[in-house]
């Protein structure tokens, strides 16, 4: 037993690192953005693209990995490695070779299909090693995730801004240390044997009706989360602008990085509550802060930065928080042979869903100006919450955090 809690924190402690190393690929080229629209000229459309492709191509990637249940049949070490030096090789060459948007977009598309094998199989990693503490460990997981996807905006901050290849060829180098890292890893006790392919899976996993329930809390917690890390810069820069503050480019990319970076502390303590208290108290809670924070985003730009820099901070705290238990509860309530395709199809049309809102956010901000460009996100954290207190009202809840639903 002493055996196995060793390497249960040991296997936590690798997959939580290479996770963190590879996840900088995400948000590499959203951070560079504006000095690759100048320097390229890019249109608005094509800017929002350099997210918007990764989010697309993960789709691509998670859905095909799920039909065939690729994240059941490799073995996760060898698929979360190779996925993560094929993105570290596509950010890598942008840096090197591309000067215009077009191949620059499919390349960001290619690292999202690559990324569709490190985040999933991550969760599946950690869920082989803890049956008891999942919440906590998937918890740690997601946080590394998110300290890794703010990571580029740290490093345009420090010495990046005006030196895209600076940010590229840095995020490249950390995601391929993390894909070496990973080889290291060994699967735990709980780790099913690996399942034959099967196509009826897809069809029993959408079938049943707590994981339909996690899923659709899911995807409301989804419309909001990643249209807010992606345009949070800018509507820091815009604040900031509006309210006088000086160097407001530098000063957005730091708050930028600090308010996605804190949502690792707030994954990693709603993952040791939900396992005392429920996941579906924790993320109804969370979700019910975030979405309110959607409105109040409105009532605060342009304000002082005393004001502005604790309210980002807080709902950066809160809008991840809640992310890695509705992967816990699909990791719970699934068929455990096809536990890796279950997380993969979630994931999946989360993402899906959050190209929808990552193109909404500057069409509202055309319409009405930045102060309010966030508040239709409010509808997520309402779906989502509704979702997750009904499935605390059936049976199935009783198998989420040991029974405590």
């Amino acid at each position: 037993m002493a055996a196995i809690a060793d390497g249960k924190w040991r296997a936590l402690a690798l997959v939580g690192v290479a996770e963190l190393f590879v996840m900088t690929l995400w948000f590499s080229g959203t951070a560079v953005g504006p000095e690759l629209a100048a320097t390229w000229g890019l249109s608005p459309a094509e800017t929002a693209w350099l997210t918007n492709a990764v989010q697309l191509g993960f789709v691509v990637g998670a859905l095909a990995s799920a039909s065939l249940t690729i994240a059941d049949v490799v073995p996760p070490r060898y698929l979360f490695a190779g996925s993560a030096l094929a993105g570290a090789a596509g950010t890598a060459v942008i840096a090197a070779v591309v000067a215009s948007g077009p191949p620059a977009i499919l390349l960001r598309f290619l690292t999202g299909v690559a990324l569709a094998g490190v985040y999933p199989t991550g969760m599946k990693m950690m869920a082989s090693w803890f049956d008891e503490g999942r919440g906590l460990a998937i918890g740690v997981l997601v946080g590394a995730l998110t300290v890794g996807s703010a990571s580029p905006h740290l490093l345009r901050a420090v010495s990046g801004i005006g030196r895209p290849d600076v940010v590229l060829y840095g995020t490249a180098a950390l995601a391929a240390l993390g894909g070496v890292l990973v080889l290291a890893y060994e699967d735990g006790p709980h780790q099913p044997e690996t399942a034959p392919f099967d196509p009826s899976a897809i069809r029993r996993i959408v079938t049943d009706r707590g994981v339909l329930l996690a899923n659709l809390g899911y995807f409301g917690h989804m419309w909001e989360l990643y249209a807010v890390w992606t345009w949070i810069p800018v509507y820091l820069a815009a604040s900031f602008e509006a309210g006088g503050v000086v160097a407001a480019d530098r000063r957005a990319a730091l708050l930028a990085f600090a308010t996605i970076a804190v949502g690792g502390v707030g994954a990693w303590l709603a993952g040791s509550a939900a396992d005392r208290w429920g996941r579906s108290v924790v993320t109804s809670a969370s979700m019910a802060v975030s979405g309110g924070a959607c409105l109040l985003a409105g009532v605060v730009f342009g304000a002082a930065p005393v004001v502005v820099v604790p309210f980002v901070l807080v709902w950066g705290f809160v809008i991840v928080a809640d992310s890695a238990q509705f992967s816990a509860a699909v990791s719970e309530l699934a068929d455990e042979s096809y536990v890796g395709s279950a997380l993969t199809l979630q994931t999946a049309v989360g993402f899906l869903i959050t190209i929808a809102s990552i193109q909404l956010v500057p069409v509202v901000r055309d319409a009405v100006g930045w102060r309010w460009a966030f508040a239709p996100l409010v509808v997520g954290p309402l779906v989502g919450t509704a979702a997750m207190l009904w499935l605390r009202t059936l049976p199935a809840s009783e198998r989420l955090a040991g029974g405590r639903g």
